[in-house]
């Protein structure tokens, strides 16, 4: 007999190694020395606080023990071997306790460390200067007083939301207290109106605790920058007293502009100026009156001050007096024929001229004499003064009217004596006289009839025309004059003398006339629209004549146009464009039958049907002109033949139509069904789809999308939609056919889970998938006595809670719609512990020597005498698995699935060998 495998002997001698070792623990806990603890070993307070330790030994009967600390106590409990005590008011950021007992002439220590921490409630930011100027730098500074630890603490300068610097002061001692953070910024533009502020972060989260952060006030900054050149001051050099005169003051490069202050005064006296803004830079504007009391040099001041700073410009201004001269008239109004005088007087210092003519010296009137005439009349005369202020010579200037009473005239370039206008637009009427005072002008007819409105804006009539007197009037005088108004108006054309619409009959003898009235007499001619023929004198009456005429009238004043309408009459004809003697109805169409006759007036023509089907029956016409609201044929009209007669008061005709019908292609459910059913193999075939109609339609199908290629047996690939379309010379007619394709059912997965070996007490789940169409319903076949299996609600899922030896075996799933049946097999076997090795000291280390021998023993006798003995890393897993040398499966695997189609009634399987499972496993 062989002996055992180096394998089994190695497992062996592995579990005397631990054994030995498990004593030897033993032995080295009994030599274990005493010791002294303190809880908690390190602490982290908040500064003022209290904390309760624990002084503890394991020292069975200790001689002594206490807790040594400079810290204040409330508070001693005591035990055998322990000690508690509470610390109060902790505030040395630092301390270290020291916990002893005496034991065995020995003393225990544990040695204890306490850090007190502060919150962060102080943060204060130094405060900012009132302005600062752009460009420069500024300081930020951050005080945290008493916080602590200060490793812990971490610093940040805000601007707003933005962080500007950050500063963490890990690696500190841990005895330091409080932060300072200093930062250099330089100003912006864009930092006025900011606010800064500084956070403190004290981080206490790796010790247990959390994060205590508090924040500085806000500090605003104001930053601004200034223009180092003067502001441009505009002002005048001269300014006269009681006169007002705009000065302005700017300055560029300001920031922020707002916020500059502007001062401008004309000597002591402040000005109020109106500021505005563009951008960066600033304007000032004001009034500038000078006083009596100002008179002589003076200065006009600007200053503007921003951030603390300003810039000035001042500018000289001379105030001076300057009175207007007087001018007068002995008489401002005297008769025709009268002396008048005209006198100019000055200021002082001043020089005067009169009409060009200057006065002796400065400061003495200017005068001249003159005999007055019509021409004199609304004469103007001018005093030009004149004085120098400050080397500039200034000047101003007086004006006087005189006015020279005289009687009227009447001239012919102001009162025509023949006068033409035309009759329609508005004119003014005019008949201008000259005199002083303006005379009143009176013009009418000398039979006492109309009266001219002179003057005034209105419309020229006819009845104006004639012969007027005007006569021109005031106190001077008298002047009288005769006028002759001609109004001429354009040609016009009425229905007395050119009617709009003439009728005529064919074959008769007749004119075409038309009377005009206009001044001048206008002459008319008429025209036939796009034909150019003129007709003049006596005419004999054709078709040809009928149509519009264009009669225009016209003289020197315009033109007059008038359309006439000549309607030549004649008796009925029928024409086979227009009335086709056979016609074709379409059923459903609504289609009327379209008879036009020629004639004038238009004939009244009426269908009615001779013999058959039709006999008696009145065949719809449709109107000349169809409307919504005309009716139409809705359902059947009777095919045959019709006597069409057409009639007006000047004859009548008759004209014989042959009426067929026929009808568009139709399709519905019953000769084209929208839903149909092919199953899967059988022979290739068309859609049933058919129409109706005459003629007979044509009808295909064709699928949507993807074209449906050619086969000779239907593929689950042809289901689809499918469009039928039927045509025939009178339309189409479509329809959508959806196909669906059944098809046998296969179980396309049976799968174990977990695929592994099924201990016993283990789950397992069985999963089945068929693919079927219909859907195929779902059943399965256990082995016989196999208890407590449960189904999923379609019957896909089998599963088994707390395996047994009866549930090992084979189990079936089946899938089963109206065109097959389809089934496969899947084996589960469930293995289990074959030994448990129990370890209790010598006598169970020998029992298992000999337990171990005896497994070999079999192992190689019997458990592998149908095949290959493969032991799989036994050493650490436990388990050794058998293979028969065919291969015939894998020990521990949960079954292997088979199947086979039973469309026929039949059922395959397939042949599996023996498998041996063999499982160590340690308690």
């Amino acid at each position: 007999m062989p002996g055992p495998s180096p394998g089994l002997c190695r497992a062996l001698l592995g579990l005397w190694a631990a054994l030995g070792l498990g004593f030897l623990g033993l032995s080295a806990v009994a030599q274990e020395p005493f010791w002294a603890d303190l809880q908690p070993r390190v602490a982290l307070v908040e500064r003022g606080g209290s904390l309760w330790l624990n002084c503890s030994t394991n020292c069975p009967r200790p001689e002594r023990g206490g807790l040594e600390t400079s810290l204040r106590r409330n508070g001693t409990q005591r035990g055998l071997r322990w000690l508690a005590r509470q610390l109060v008011d902790i505030r040395e950021p630092e301390t270290q306790p020291v916990c002893f007992f005496r034991c065995a002439r020995r003393t225990l220590q544990a040695r204890g460390l306490i850090r007190t921490f502060q919150r962060p409630d102080r943060v204060e930011l130094v405060p900012l200067p009132a302005w600062q100027p752009v460009g420069e730098n500024f300081t930020l500074s951050c005080r945290v007083p008493g916080a602590g630890p200060r490793g812990s603490l971490t610093l940040t300068l805000l601007r707003g939301a933005q962080e500007l610097i950050r500063r963490s002061f890990a690696g500190e001692p841990p005895r330091a207290r409080g932060a300072i953070l200093t930062a250099t910024v330089l100003a912006r533009r864009e930092d006025h109106g900011a606010n800064f502020s500084c956070r403190a972060e004290l981080d206490l989260r790796p010790h247990g605790l959390g994060l205590f952060a508090n924040s500085s006030a806000p500090r605003q900054l104001r930053t601004f920058a200034l223009s180092p050149d003067p502001p441009r001051l505009a002002a005048p050099r001269l300014l006269e007293v009681g006169s007002e005169r705009p000065v302005s003051c700017a300055l560029d490069e300001l920031f922020p502009v707002s916020e500059a202050g502007v001062y401008l005064a004309l000597g002591d006296q402040r000005l109020s100026p109106n500021i505005t803004f563009e951008g960066d830079a600033l304007m000032a504007t004001a009034t500038a009156t000078a006083s009596a009391e100002q008179e002589g040099a003076s200065q006009l001041v600007c200053n503007v001050t921003l951030g603390g700073e300003s810039r000035e410009t001042r500018e000289n201004v001379t105030v001076y007096s300057f009175p207007a001269p007087v001018l007068t008239l002995s008489e401002p109004t005297i008769p025709e024929g009268k002396v008048v005088t005209v006198t100019c007087t000055p200021g002082a210092r001043v020089l005067v001229t009169l009409d060009g003519i200057p006065a002796v010296i400065p400061g003495q009137p200017a005068q001249l004499q003159l005999n007055a005439t019509e021409d004199d009349d609304r004469r103007s005369f001018f005093c030009d003064a004149t004085l120098k202020v400050d080397g500039e010579t200034l000047s101003k200037n007086e004006s006087a009217e005189l006015r020279v009473l005289y009687a009227p005239r009447l001239d012919d370039s102001d009162c025509p004596r023949s006068w033409t206008w035309p009759e329609g637009p508005e004119q003014t009427l005019r008949c201008d006289a000259r005199g002083n005072p303006a005379p009143s002008v009176h013009c009418a007819r000398s039979d006492g009839g109309a009266v001219l409105a002179l003057g005034l804006l209105g419309p020229v009539t006819r009845a104006l025309a004639g012969t007027y007197r005007c006569t021109a009037a005031n106190n001077q005088g008298e002047a009288v004059k005769d006028v002759t108004l001609t109004v001429e108006y354009a040609p016009a054309l009425d229905s007395v003398g050119c009617p709009e619409h003439i009728t005529w009959l064919e074959g008769t003898e007749v004119s075409l006339s038309c009377v005009a009235h206009g001044v001048p007499p206008p002459r008319v001619s008429c025209v036939h629209s796009g034909k150019a023929r003129v007709l003049e004198g006596l005419l004999r009456v054709v078709r040809e004549y009928a149509g519009t005429y264009r009669c225009e009238a016209t003289n020197a004043r315009g033109s007059a146009a008038k359309n006439v309408a000549v309607t030549v009459e004649y008796g009925p004809s029928f024409e086979e464009l227009s009335c086709p003697s056979n016609w074709t109805w379409v059923e459903g169409s609504g289609q009327l039958f379209s008879c036009e006759v020629d004639g004038k007036p238009e004939p009244r023509v009426e269908c009615i049907g001779s013999g058959g089907t039709s006999d008696g029956l009145l065949l719809p016409l449709a109107p000349p002109d169809p409307s919504p609201s005309v009716p139409s044929i809705s359902n059947e009209l009777a095919p045959g033949i019709y006597i069409c007669n057409a009639t007006n008061r000047h004859g009548s005709m008759v004209k014989t139509v042959a009426v067929s019908t026929e009808s568009p292609p139709q399709m519905d459910e019953s000769t084209c069904p929208s839903h149909q059913t092919w199953l899967e193999g059988a022979e290739a075939a068309a859609l049933a789809c058919a129409a109706r109609g005459r003629p007979s339609p044509q009808v295909s199908c064709s699928r949507e999308g993807v074209p449906r290629p050619q086969r000779l047996r239907v593929s689950r690939e042809d289901a689809g939609t499918y469009r039928c379309l039927a045509t025939n010379t009178h339309g189409t007619d479509a329809r959508t056919v959806t196909v669906g394709v059944e098809y046998r059912p296969v179980v396309a997965e049976l799968a174990a889970s977990p695929p592994g070996g099924v201990r016993p007490g283990g789950n397992f789940t069985l999963t089945c998938r068929a693919e079927a169409w219909p859907p195929a319903q779902i059943s399965w076949r256990a082995p016989p006595g196999a208890p407590n299996i449960g189904l999923s609600s379609n019957n896909s899922t089998l599963s088994v809670a707390g395996a047994m030896g009866s549930h090992g075996g084979e189990y079936e799933c089946a899938a089963t719609n109206a065109h097959g049946r389809h089934a496969r097999r899947i084996t589960v076997r469930v293995a289990g512990p074959w030994l448990w090795v129990a370890v209790g000291g010598a006598a169970g280390g020998a029992a298992l020597l000999a337990a171990g021998a005896g497994l070999a023993f079999y192992v190689q006798s019997t458990a592998c005498k149908k095949g290959e003995y493969n032991v799989q890393e036994a050493e650490s897993s436990g388990e050794a698995v058998c293979l028969n040398g065919a291969g015939g499966g894998a020990g521990g695997s949960a079954g292997a699935a088979e199947g086979g189609t039973e469309a026929a009634g039949t059922a395959e399987a397939q042949a599996g060998g023996e498998v041996f499972a063999i499982q160590l496993t340690s308690a």
